[in-house]
């Protein structure tokens, strides 16, 4: 496995700042090819770095509604229902999960009131307690300048280097510090699909 360079960040902040940019256009700021953006390209999605291409919509030019942050504190174990209540939800735009089961979501929202809203989408006894707060503003600000890549071993947990392996097993990608966790991994795998 190749780890990312500096041409691979440059490639990152030049689709943050426009995902639509042509390759050409791509190539020639890194001195590369195209075809050889289009490779490097291809290989940040298979890694994950790059999970899909997306528009920035600006929902107050498109729609009526108050821009709301809303932090929902969830039953334990309710997590992932009330994020999948909130995904929802029509004119959410952001989606956050805390460590402390948290779900946290940003909205321009047409009706000010959030509770029936919620009582329409979530099963209430989900959510300890919420809070919402009027917002004034928001951006969003991608940056991969600042960051290091950093993938961890799906089997073991050390750090995935320049000698790791990746699989895809049921359409899902794996990365491995090493092929004898691989082949630990893809045998429990397969081992918790019979038992299934």
């Amino acid at each position: 496995m190749r780890e990312l360079d500096e041409t691979d960040l440059e490639i990152l902040q030049l689709l943050v700042a426009d995902a639509r940019r042509p390759y050409k256009e791509i190539a020639d700021a890194v001195n590369l090819s195209p075809p050889t953006v289009s490779d490097r390209i291809d290989r940040l999605r298979e890694l994950g770095v790059v999970e899909r291409f997306t528009v920035d919509l600006d929902r107050s030019l498109l729609s009526d509604g108050v821009a709301v942050l809303v932090d929902l504190h969830a039953e334990p174990g309710r997590v992932s229902a009330v994020r999948g209540g909130v995904e929802d939800i029509d004119g959410v735009e952001h989606v956050f999960v805390t460590a402390d089961g948290h779900v946290v979501f940003h909205a321009r929202l047409q009706d000010g009131a959030v509770e029936p809203l919620l009582a329409e989408v979530l099963d209430t006894d989900d959510i300890r307690e919420y809070d919402v707060r009027l917002l004034a503003d928001s951006a969003w600000h991608p940056d991969p300048r600042a960051v290091e890549f950093a993938l961890e071993c799906d089997e073991c947990g050390n750090s995935v280097t320049s000698e790791g392996e990746s699989a895809r097993i049921d359409g899902d990608l794996y990365q491995f510090c090493c092929s004898s966790c691989k082949s630990r991994f893809e045998e429990q795998y397969e081992e918790l699909k019979e038992a299934a």
